[in-house]
């Protein structure tokens, strides 16, 4: 038994049956030798050139294998049918294959022939189901059938959709032949985003390349599926995005002091990425005509801005009888420039340019806002700033009244400031401060020039005469004392000195029986000092007992007084002069350097005190709606309301200063209300000059008198928004809007023009909205002739509002009511009717200095607004 048992295991030792033998390395002639250190053989080998070595991963491919992977899904099922290579998805199959994104309700792939069919299906009811949708190439197409070519990128579809831009493009048979090129047979060209639109360009055939334009053939518009018997033997379409270059269509209109017209015929050029300028012109058939040039520029985290010059040839019929026409030759100048804070650290240039002729707003058409406006200004700034201490402005200022033509620039004007430093702390402080290295010294220098010149003296001799220039030197000097516990102590010093180019002095002349003036140029200068204690608190209090069930929680009150004692010398009395004034030896003090670019120091000694108390009030009530906190709401009553003034002890006369008073609230966090009055609490006499009794004197509950105040009152209400997505969404639209800066009478020109389109921008999606503003002031002047005095007042009212008539219709007005003239000085109204990718707006001004009718039917989209229907009138009225 054993040599049996010993014989079969011989005879089967080396048999592996059915398994793979492992394959190794060595074999037994080498399986007992050291084959780790390498052989080196003596004679070299001589390698072939002829033999080719090839890389084992050199595989060859398939020829009906793809070049890309192909992820695809489906939401019921997916068929693989191997003996003709295709895979067929079930609802909601999507295929992506290199920058092509499919989707349908049924897919299939056939890899013979490098194919991909989609299709729809309908439900029950009749109702599409997984419409084929195909995006490439930032193009997104949309139709019932669907078969393209993976290899050839070539397809047809059947009932298509496609966007391109602001056009939807649909076509009954569209063939691709490349990636960006379409055939179309039956196409319709549109902006309305219906799959049945309201409006289209219908054509037999077209071709179509991708976001950047589309040409027909014969052509015509149609609307609600009713042909248009206007026909045009071809079509072009620009589909491109972006700025390109293209003719500006003109706007008709008629006017009976103008004529005829067209306005804003065109053209607009691109000429790089960074540069493109657009020029306007207006003409009218009585002979006046307008042009304007308005270059922009911008480059990305460096600045941009925009120029627009412009210039009016005005002739319109004259209600002066000895006239036929009334003529002007007006221009204006309006330049903006920002300059990215990232661009140059430490460096800022900013300009805002409005100037121009004093007429030019007057004979602007169809814009009642500007032909009120009757202040231009303009600045260009720039600065640099050292490290934190030192800090230099320069800038050029232009301000021009368009009533009495009065032109003041200020060129240049330099400030140069050092920030407070100070001088007896240690580089490397150590523990606590001691008080007296907290002594602070600063400087303030400004440094101006000004011309003050009437636009029909305009030369440069006049410009020479009226110039003068001055300066101002400030030299603050403080210290930050302890607390006394809760008051807080500030002493300080100040130093001022000014510069001056003329003295001013007035004389009476007894010939000519009025005020004569004598100006005399030179270098003058003038100085100031002061020192100051100042001392300053805050109390608190609060109110709390109201009933458990008063939604009235608490009254909170804060009371901040403020006092200071200082003392200022009287350096500048030798600037002061007294003159005789009238024909009655009436005499009046004055200063040489009154109407300076500075102005004179105060005259006479102070040696007093100086007093003020701020108010506010805050309440606390019981909140239904917000739940946190408690339930507890805080409520602003009152911001600010309180006074100042000051009591000089060294004065001979009039030691109680005039009282400043203000008010400012803002009631339910809707109605801003700002007041100021100011209060002489002296006497006057029956020529109204001050005289040094106190307004209480001799019984009574008076005072004073109030000498001037103002009151400004302004409150904007809206309602909620019917659908707060969409509300969001355009408030994150305007925000990310990339613009470049606008000066003034653009930010004007574009309130004109949302005025004169109010379709265009009315927002269906706010029920209704309502803005108003009120504003009164009045002061005491003396009079031009010096006889006397006179109290000068001024109101008006602001209103401007719409509301919804209709989910599809809106109203709104705007109006502007002085109280002095007791008139409207301008109204205007819009109706504008919501049709979908259309607009309809009526625009009437019936008062104003031109008074206007204007009805516009165009569509919204961008690239169509010039296509309009439009009918304007206008009435002059001089």
């Amino acid at each position: 038994m054993p040599v049996l048992l010993l014989s079969l295991l011989l005879l089967t030792m080396n048999v592996l049956g059915n398994y793979s033998s492992n394959t190794s390395f060595g074999n037994s002639l080498t399986a007992f030798q050291d084959t780790t250190k390498p052989k080196t053989d003596t004679v070299p080998a001589v390698r072939d050139s002829s033999i080719v070595q090839r890389d084992t991963f050199d595989v060859k491919m398939s020829k009906d294998s793809l070049d890309a992977p192909v992820h695809y899904s489906a939401s019921d099922s997916i068929v693989l049918e191997v003996p003709t290579k295709k895979i067929i998805l079930y609802s909601k199959g999507n295929v992506k294959y290199k920058d092509m994104d499919l989707t349908a309700d049924s897919i299939e792939m056939d890899n013979q022939k490098n194919e991909v069919v989609a299709t729809f299906r309908r439900d029950s009811a009749g109702n599409i189901i997984g419409r084929p949708r195909m995006i490439q190439n930032d193009t997104k197409m949309d139709a019932d059938f669907m078969r393209f070519n993976t290899k050839t990128q070539k397809g047809i579809t059947q009932s298509t959709i496609t966007a391109q831009g602001e056009m939807f493009v649909q076509g009954g048979k569209i063939k691709k032949v490349s990636p960006t090129e379409y055939f179309a047979a039956r196409g319709l060209i549109t902006t309305c985003n219906l799959d049945t639109p309201h409006f289209a360009f219908r054509t037999p055939r077209m071709k179509m390349v991708s976001q950047k334009l589309a040409v027909t053939g014969p052509i015509h518009p149609e609307f609600e599926g009713v042909p248009v018997p206007i026909y045009l033997p071809f079509g072009f379409f620009p589909l491109s995005q972006g700025r390109h270059s293209g003719l500006l269509p003109p706007q008709f209109t008629a006017s009976d002091q103008f004529g005829l017209g067209l306005e804003g015929l065109g053209y607009y050029q691109v000429l790089n990425d960074y540069f493109d300028v657009t020029l306007r012109t207006n003409i009218y058939s009585y002979g006046g005509w307008a042009a304007f040039v308005t270059p922009t520029y911008r480059k990305r985290y460096r600045y941009n801005g925009t120029l627009n010059l412009s210039y009016q040839s005005t002739r319109l019929l004259s209600d002066d009888a000895k006239q036929e026409f009334t003529t002007a030759q007006t221009f204006n100048i309006a330049w903006s420039h920002t300059v990215d804070s990232r661009a140059r650290p430490g460096q800022s240039f900013s300009a805002n340019v409005n100037a121009g002729s004093s007429k030019f707003n007057q004979y602007v058409t169809n814009n009642p806002m500007r032909n009120y406006q009757n202040n231009l200004n303009s600045s260009i700034t720039y600065s640099k700033t050292w490290g934190t201490m030192f800090n230099l402005t320069a800038s050029a200022n232009h301000s021009q009244n368009n009533t009495t033509t009065l032109i003041n620039m200020n060129l240049p004007n330099v400030a140069f400031t050092v920030n407070t430093f100070y001088p007896l702390a240690p580089k490397e402080p150590v523990g606590e401060s001691k008080w007296y290295e907290k002594l602070g010294i600063g400087l303030n220098t400004n440094v101006a020039n000004q011309i003050s010149i009437y636009e029909k003296d305009f030369s440069l001799s006049k410009l020479v005469d009226t110039m003068q220039w001055g300066a101002q030197h400030n030299i603050p000097i403080q210290l930050s004392l302890p607390s006394l516990g809760p008051f807080q102590v500030s002493p300080g010093i100040s130093y001022q000195q000014k510069w001056y180019s003329r003295k001013f002095t007035r004389y009476w002349d007894s010939a000519g029986q009025d005020v004569d003036t004598l100006i005399q140029k030179g270098f003058f200068t003038s100085q100031d000092i002061s020192f100051s204690l100042g001392i300053s608190t805050a109390l608190f209090g609060k109110f709390e007992n109201f009933g458990k069930n008063s939604a009235l929680r608490a009254i909170r009150h804060v009371v901040r007084p403020t006092f200071s004692i200082s003392y200022k010398p009287d350096m500048a009395k030798k600037d002061y002069y007294t003159t005789m004034i009238s024909a009655d030896s009436t005499k009046y003090r004055f200063s040489y350097y009154e109407g300076t670019i500075f102005g004179p120091f105060g005259e006479g000694e102070f040696g007093g005190i100086s007093f003020g108390i701020d108010n506010n009030l805050e309440a606390k009530v019981r909140s239904k709606k917000d739940t946190a906190d408690g339930g507890i709401k805080k409520i602003r009553l009152i911001d600010g309301f309180g006074f100042n003034g000051g009591y000089n002890f060294l004065a001979d006369s009039f030691k109680l200063s005039n009282i400043s008073l203000y008010f400012r609230s803002t009631l339910f966090e809707k109605i801003n209300i700002t007041a100021g009055a100011n209060l002489d609490p002296y006497k006057v006499n029956a020529r109204g000059d001050r005289i040094n009794e106190y307004a209480w004197k001799g019984g009574g509950l008076s005072l004073g008198r109030i000498t001037s105040g103002n009151i400004a009152i302004s409150t904007s209400f809206q309602s909620k928004p019917k659908d707060d997505k969409k509300a969001a969404e355009k408030e994150d639209q305007f925000e990310n809007q990339n613009l470049p800066p606008m000066t003034p009478e653009e930010q004007m020109e574009q309130l004109a023009y949302v005025q004169r389109n109010a379709a265009e921008f009315a927002d269906f999606n706010i029920p209704w909205s309502l803005n108003t503003s009120f504003s009164f002031n009045f002061t005491r002047n003396f009079k031009a002739d010096y006889s006397g005095w006179e109290t000068q007042t001024n109101a008006n009212l602001s209103l401007n509002g719409d509301f919804n008539l209709t989910p599809k219709w809106k109203v709104g007005m705007n109006t502007y009511y002085d109280f002095k003239s007791s008139s409207i000085q301008t109204l205007s109204m819009f109706i504008s009717r919501e049709l979908h990718c259309w607009q309809l707006s009526i625009n009437v001004t019936p008062v104003g200095l031109i008074r206007t009718f204007n009805i516009t039917i165009n569509p919204k989209s961008g690239i169509l607004r010039d296509l309009r229907i439009n009918r304007t009138r206008y009435f002059y009225g001089q």
